[in-house]
């Protein structure tokens, strides 16, 4: 008796996860309300488009919706170098303060946008300086080594202020390079989760936008329960490919923690027999990474591709993402690379509206999609 060969993984390329995206799908402006938006439901055999206010009706009892409660703060900053340059930061983390004899020593990592970089020890000017009303930014370093694509600063600020005090009183809401229209004020508002709690993300974790106090009352009354994790988005979420192989991608590291009372939440989903529902991608790559790790904070930079074996989650509510982008390479890993074909090409016809601003879907994990 001869048995059944393995089935073999699948070879994928980069270039397989492109597909042609019609600019204008490209939401600009969020939908007049949150739930407004539509919902692509992939988790039968054909798709079915829905309103997002919908998604309770799609849910059962004993159900655990696990969200990201990171806050968006106003990461994007101006100003000048000594020499009157003018540069962009985006900082990416706050560093945790230390203690001199000076006083508490507050310094972040960031992005930099200038000509000719700074100099070890060279001040920057934050929106006006320190003189004239603002803060400055002493270079130390690159970060996470010599060799780190990001910059460390020590800040110097009024007395007493902390970063985040900084960026909400001169920061900008730092919105995807791909939203080229929008509002200030507007996205002040709507570029945040209606259970945003903890600052640090530098973008939104954009699945959850679409739930209203509303939607949250009908999970509530359908039985469906509710558990949080924090991950601070970075802006590695948005940067290309730039590997010509998956294997040489280098993944960005970004800051995770998973409370005690979620982890309990999810054990009894578990003994109830519910299902975990993942609210965005973050928080996927968040629960996959402990159940990897069993670390329940620290970095994570675990990059999910097809083939990889989801241990927690078992539906996804997401927005619809970038060609050739890592988190193509998720939604592909989780439902499967041709369903997934199969539901954007079905969401262009459709005319859904695309990334950050745009509509959302929902997937159920496939158990042939690890192979």
């Amino acid at each position: 008796m001869t048995s059944s060969p393995e089935p073999v993984a699948r070879a994928f390329t980069v270039a397989d996860f492109d597909f042609h995206l019609p600019p204008e799908l490209i939401a600009q402006h969020p939908a007049p309300e949150r739930s407004a938006s539509r919902l692509l439901d992939g988790t039968g055999a054909t798709p079915v488009d829905r309103i997002f206010r919908e998604l309770p009706d799609l849910l059962k009892d004993g159900d655990l919706l696990v969200f990201n409660d990171t806050q968006v703060v106003k990461a994007r900053l101006f100003g000048q170098k000594a020499s009157g340059g003018q540069l962009e930061m985006l900082i990416e983390r706050v560093l945790l303060p230390t203690e001199s004899s000076d006083g508490t020593v507050h310094e972040v990592v960031a992005h930099l946008r200038v000509s000719k970089k700074p100099q070890v020890g060279g001040y920057l000017h934050m929106a006006g300086g320190l003189r004239g009303g603002g803060f400055d930014a002493v270079f130390i370093g690159r970060w996470p080594d010599e060799h780190g694509q990001l910059f460390r600063f020590r800040l110097h600020g009024p007395a007493g202020e902390t970063p985040y005090e900084l960026m909400a009183r001169h920061g900008h809401v730092p919105l995807p390079p791909y939203i080229t229209h929008s509002d200030e004020a507007d996205n002040e508002r709507r570029y945040q989760t209606v259970f945003a709690r903890v600052p640090g993300a530098v973008a939104a974790p954009t699945a959850a936008l679409h739930f209203d106090e509303a939607v949250l009352a009908a999970l509530d009354a359908r039985g469906v329960r509710r558990a949080s994790v924090t991950l601070h988005v970075g802006a590695g979420t948005f940067a290309p490919m730039k590997a010509g192989r998956i294997e040489d991608h280098v993944m960005h590291h970004e800051r995770y923690a998973i409370p005690p009372e979620t982890l309990r939440s999810i054990a009894d989903c578990r003994a109830r027999g519910g299902r975990v529902v993942a609210v965005g991608t973050t928080t996927v790559r968040t629960l996959e990474s402990w159940a990897r790790s069993g670390e329940t904070e620290g970095d994570t930079n675990i990059f999910i591709t097809p083939g990889f074996a989801f241990q927690v989650v078992d539906l996804m509510v997401t927005n619809f993402h970038l060609p050739q982008s890592t988190l193509m390479m998720l939604v592909s890993a989780f439902a499967g690379f041709d369903p997934i074909r199969a539901l954007y090409a079905h969401a262009i016809a459709q005319r859904y509206r695309f990334f950050s601003y745009g509509d959302a879907m929902l997937l159920s994990r496939n158990p042939d999609a690890a192979v």
